[in-house]
């Protein structure tokens, strides 16, 4: 959208006014487009309300720009045309007017900052945007004062996922959802069991991509809206975990996401890190995102796992089984097969760092072990490490710790992130070679063995087949 002082205008304007004209209907801009213009950001996504034909107007309009024509919902008379230009997708959504007449339709809208509305055939405008302005419900009065309001009470009953979108506008604009609203959030937050998941997880992931993810879960936890999108986390209100905790399960996994956003923070001017958090996994998710989503569910396996123990709490296993819990939320998400195996992964080595730093220096075998083992998710997992253990402030935790926790982290990521490239090894040992050298017939030890072979390859102990097939001769007796 054109931001000029004199000339406010919205792409493709000439042709969308004379489709609107030749099929006797009135288009209004409305919501976002609108609203993100007062907010001086950048906008690519334009609503408009029609008195009548929104599927024939966004054919036609589709067909004269050249864009790509979507049947959204034909019986509530929605469509979208979206077309690509210069690396930039724009989208236009039409819909028919949910109501007799435009006021009608605002009553039906989610918040007063989305009811901000501009009839098309006063565009462009050579004047103030404020004096062709249709504010019916002090939407631009409520924007300025960085407050969410819902329409009307019946606004989450006609659309339950507008809870969830409360706190995606609240999280990307840091504004304040006022108490009425939040009230009827709390009131209503059974409904969203009937909206599809995936509408829910885009919304949540707005939340998780935003700077201000931690207070934005806290905020919808203490309404039980969390619980309704993620009815695990249910189990692990008010579990105590030993002495080296202050926080319960639920505390310390919040925090655990503060904290994370923290070290993005800190790590936020070192380009390998950034490009690596920035990496999309899929539909414009990355994987800083992700991670935030593993920090609020790394120890999700905890309330499966808690035993007592001669007077001491215990959670041995608790990756494993969070693990396979997360696998389930991911399923249940919609999220993709990448998404879910990066999240697995996050969530099964998440004490592996901190195993390591329980010695005064880890060994290159340890060391090894675990970049092999947690792949692609090494940094992930060591970042999230850092924030666990700075998350951990119970009677048995010291400062001294702390440090040196800190210490191998910070030496492992820049081990990891400055060593210089190297050349793939060949392997010295195949299992070809363990059916045709050693006469051993296929089974679970290959991979053991192989696993070995590389590993003291890459550790410098062999160098030749004939020192592997040793290896493997010796591990087979």
């Amino acid at each position: 959208m054109n931001r000029s002082p004199t000339s406010y205008t919205i792409p493709y304007l000439k042709v969308l006014q004379s489709v609107v004209k030749a099929n006797k209907a009135r288009a209004f801009l409305v919501g976002g487009a609108v609203r993100d213009y007062f907010l001086e950001k950048e906008c690519a996504d334009f609503d408009f309300a029609t008195s009548r034909h929104a599927i024939k107007i966004a054919r036609t309009f589709a067909k004269k720009i050249h864009g790509a024509f979507v049947l959204l919902d034909e019986a509530h008379c929605c469509a979208r045309v979206a077309r690509k230009e210069k690396g930039l997708l724009l989208t236009f959504d039409f819909a028919d007017f949910r109501a007799e007449s435009l006021p009608g339709d605002i009553s039906h809208r989610d918040f007063t900052v989305n009811t901000l509305t501009v009839d098309v055939k006063n565009l462009p405008a050579q004047k103030p945007l404020e004096d062709i302005l249709i504010d019916l419900k002090h939407g631009l009065m409520h924007l300025r004062a960085k407050k969410i309001k819902m329409v009307s009470a019946k606004a989450f009953a006609e659309d339950p996922l507008r809870m969830v979108r409360a706190f995606s506008l609240k999280a990307a604009f840091n504004f304040v959802i006022e108490p009425k609203t939040l009230i009827q959030v709390k009131r209503d937050t059974g409904l969203l069991s009937s909206v599809a998941r995936e509408r829910v997880r885009d919304e949540l992931f707005k939340i998780l991509s935003s700077p201000h993810a931690f207070e934005n879960l806290k905020a919808m936890h203490r309404v039980g809206l969390l619980e309704e999108i993620i009815p695990q986390i249910s189990i692990m209100y008010h579990l105590p975990q030993g002495g080296y905790h202050h926080l319960s399960l639920l505390e310390h996994s919040f925090e655990v996401v503060r904290q994370v956003e923290k070290i993005f923070l800190e790590f936020k001017n070192n380009p390998k890190i950034k490009v690596y958090l920035e990496e999309k996994l899929a539909f414009g998710r990355n994987r800083e995102s992700l991670l935030k989503f593993a920090a609020l569910l790394h120890d999700i396996g905890k309330p499966e796992t808690c035993r007592k123990e001669k007077g001491k709490t215990s959670f041995h296993g608790h990756e494993h089984s969070g693990r396979y819990i997360v696998r389930t939320i991911a399923k249940m998400l919609k999220l993709s097969s990448l998404e879910k195996d990066t999240l697995e992964a996050m969530v099964l080595h998440h004490l592996r760092p901190a195993y390591l730093s329980n010695f005064k220096t880890p060994t290159a075998r340890a060391v090894f072990r675990y970049f092999r083992d947690s792949g692609k998710e090494a940094v992930s997992v060591l970042l999230l490490s850092l924030a666990d253990q700075r998350s951990t402030r119970g009677p048995l935790s010291t400062k001294a710790h702390e440090r040196h926790h800190e210490k191998i982290m910070r030496a492992l990521l820049d081990e990891h992130l400055n060593k210089k490239p190297v050349l793939k090894r060949v392997r010295l040992l195949t299992g070809d070679d363990l059916i045709k050298k050693l006469k051993l017939k296929p089974a679970p030890i290959f991979k053991k063995i192989l696993l070995t072979v590389d590993e003291k390859q890459a550790l410098g102990e062999i160098a030749t087949k004939q020192q592997a097939l040793d290896v493997a001769r010796r591990m087979v007796k």
